[in-house]
């Protein structure tokens, strides 16, 4: 599938796209997720600039080389700080870096970052401006549509052409306004109307500008779609609940004939990780967790699922999980 030709020149073919999702696409689900698809971009978890500059910093960019290409997606505002970090993604070894300028969370509002940052383009275009000139990364904001009664096109062409003025080339559109008061994160996922008309007409009036398209996509047939209007498409939730509808990504987004690897091929795969993993003291349930829904739909699913759930939650559990949950999916 042909994507709208882009006049960017950029290293990084954003044609198909795993969304960040917190507590959800850390290093482990990236892994898996890149045995699924060698192509597909991959993001991390939001991690704050506080995080970074005062906290683990190791932890919270450590990343396998089997990942690439990766982009770490940063919470913050400003642009001391954001330089800061973005250096620190480069010397890590990170593929792009990206400004969430979508997440409504209380805790994000109280901060002042994600969502709220739509309401004051002119930070963004600083932060991006400023990181652009600290470091030889692609940076790229994610953002929505609008928020609050802040809504309307124009607002949202403004956003983007402040923005892009000061450097920013790809932006990713996650085609929901955010309700910032009276909507939870949840609902703030779902409540509000997906406008994709909007995001094709930001992508006309801006060809010169690389857009991505977020929110609500769930097949590779309505990815397919998409790419005829814009750029690349993003898919959040249904690439971790469901991974496996990642198998054909590489054949029918990126053009790569090579067979889509085997759901069993894909667990035996995982297995040295998880060795790996569990010598070096992490707990198995932080990793099993991402796989739960590799089987959906298959017979021997529910099976799967609940053996992973009550066995790898142990202090001592091991390989033996995956053996066991495994039976299942054999018997059928």
């Amino acid at each position: 599938m042909q994507a709208v030709k882009n006049n960017t020149v950029n290293k990084i073919d954003r044609r198909f796209c795993v969304a960040p999702m917190m507590d959800w696409t850390d290093r482990h689900d990236r892994y898996f997720l890149r045995l699924i698809s060698r192509h597909a971009v991959l993001y991390t978890e939001m991690v704050t600039t506080g995080a970074l500059i005062h906290g683990d910093r190791e932890r919270f960019l450590a990343f396998n080389e089997a990942e690439h290409p990766v982009a770490l997606q940063l919470g913050g505002a400003d642009p001391k700080e954001m330089v800061q970090c973005a250096q620190f993604a480069e010397q890590a070894g990170y593929d792009e870096v990206n400004i969430n300028v979508g997440c409504p969370s209380d805790r994000v509002q109280k901060g002042q970052i994600g969502a709220c940052l739509m309401a004051t383009p002119e930070v963004v275009a600083e932060c991006v401006a400023e990181m652009s000139a600290a470091t030889s990364l692609p940076v790229t904001v994610k953002n929505r549509i609008g928020i609050d009664e802040q809504d309307s096109y124009a607002d949202l062409e403004k956003f983007v052409s402040l923005v892009a003025d000061a450097g920013c080339k790809t932006f990713i559109v996650h085609a929901r306004k955010a309700w910032l008061e009276g909507l939870s994160p949840k609902e703030n996922r779902d409540i509000p109307q997906l406008e994709y008309e909007r995001v094709y007409l930001l992508k006309k009036e801006h060809p010169e500008l690389e857009i991505i398209i977020n929110g609500g996509i769930k097949t590779l047939d309505e990815a397919e779609q998409h790419l005829a209007h814009v750029d690349g498409v993003m898919m959040g939730r249904e690439a971790y609940q469901n991974p496996y509808v990642l198998a054909e990504v590489d054949r029918r987004i990126y053009e790569d004939n090579n067979e889509p690897v085997d759901r069993m091929e894909i667990i035996k795969a995982m297995y040295p990780y998880i060795e790996k993993q569990l010598q070096q003291d992490t707990y198995l349930k932080h990793i099993a967790r991402h796989l739960l829904g590799l089987f959906h739909g298959q017979p021997g699913a529910r099976g799967w699922r609940r053996t992973i759930s009550e066995q790898a939650y142990q202090t001592d559990a091991g390989l033996e999980v995956l053996d066991n949950a495994l039976s299942h999916i054999n018997k059928r």
